[in-house]
């Protein structure tokens, strides 16, 4: 599979993309936010200058199909050759569709600490039901790094995405594709974020935390994209793409209730991710370190209702995945409960 080029530091969002487009031979880009970081995809724009044909900000979570179909449209319309997807995981997803169906050569410049953008994964979301899928086509070419970036993402969502990260490192280390170099990156990325969301919930516009939660998610998010999604992400999928879910807390919510489902039968990659954390109890230093820093604990919080609880089971156990612990029916909806509830994770 071929790489990404990275590019992490402070200012890189103005300073590199320009020279990154220009090194693909790219003359007609299109820039894609969300709503919400619709002034820092300007702000790119500007740096592009010339080069930048438009800016549309109109990514949304779990990217919807009709959502996708508007910007191929409007990328054909413009005549772009290549697109630069600014923000977090909506965009960065909106940026894959792209690439996926317009063959628009991708750069992303994440906001957030989800790492997606490490990925060849896309997802789509139609009927209420997301569909995701890998495709070397998706990869961003480069991916731009800027730690000033996210200063100004709330603590909260700092938190729940770099939960997100450390969710795609746990995945990861109980894949079957797992390598001793991946177990490697997963254990450094999980190190390096579990370490810098206290500091940065401390101190916001520390540039040092805030490029050091980047690097975590460039390493965790790596790991994911050389690795296959197991019940974790099957959860987090049909969570959002079914129910509205936000994606982000979901993985934050999920990742001890998972880790103690699979925590008989993958041991080592327990261990390893305790040691990451520097604690014998994983689940519970995970736990733990959400609590401290106000993240949500359960998915009744998020939204979820006791009435969608058998139908989302039904989903997920509905399709296979790739995992180390059988996924059944009833498994499922008992990691379901205990998530919904936010109970002490059981591991049954």
């Amino acid at each position: 599979m071929p790489g990404s080029r990275v590019v992490l530091r402070p200012g890189a969002s103005l300073s590199a993309v320009p020279g990154e487009v220009e090194r693909l031979g790219l003359k007609r880009v299109l820039v894609v936010s969300g709503p919400r970081g619709a002034e820092v995809a300007e702000g790119v724009a500007r740096a592009l200058g010339p080069v930048c044909v438009g800016v549309h900000a109109q990514a949304r979570m779990h990217v919807p199909v009709e959502v996708a179909e508007h910007a191929v449209q409007l990328a054909a319309s413009l005549g772009a050759d290549g697109c630069v997807a600014v923000g977090g995981g909506s965009a960065i997803g909106l940026g894959k569709a792209l690439a996926l169906r317009a063959g628009l050569p991708l750069l992303a410049v994440p906001t957030t600490y989800s790492g997606s953008e490490m990925t060849p994964v896309w997802g789509l979301t139609a009927d209420g039901v997301k569909r995701t899928g890998r495709d070397t086509a998706v990869l961003p070419r480069s991916v731009v790094y800027d730690p000033e970036l996210t200063v100004g993402m709330p603590v909260g969502l700092s938190v729940t995405s770099g939960m997100n990260a450390i969710a795609h490192a746990a995945e990861g280390l109980y894949s079957p594709g797992v390598s001793p170099l991946l177990q490697l990156m997963a254990e450094e990325g999980v190190r390096a974020m579990a370490g810098a969301l206290p500091e940065l919930a401390a101190e916001p516009g520390d540039l040092a935390a805030r490029g050091q939660a980047l690097y975590g998610a460039w390493l965790c998010g790596s790991v994911l994209g050389a690795t296959a999604m197991g019940l974790h992400h099957r959860l987090a999928h049909v969570l959002g793409g079914s129910f509205g879910l936000p994606h982000a807390e979901t993985h934050t919510v999920l990742l001890p209730y998972v880790l103690a489902y699979n925590s008989s039968a993958a041991p080592d990659a327990l261990r390893r991710l305790g040691r990451a954390l520097g604690s014998q109890d994983p689940v519970g230093a995970l736990r733990e370190l959400c609590g401290r820093l106000g993240a949500p604990g359960s998915l009744g919080e998020l939204g979820l209702t006791e009435g969608d609880l058998g139908r989302a089971a039904e989903l997920a156990a509905g399709t296979a995945v790739s995992h180390p612990r059988e996924v059944t029916a009833d498994g499922v909806r008992g990691v379901l409960r205990d998530a919904f509830e936010g109970r002490e994770p059981q591991g049954r």
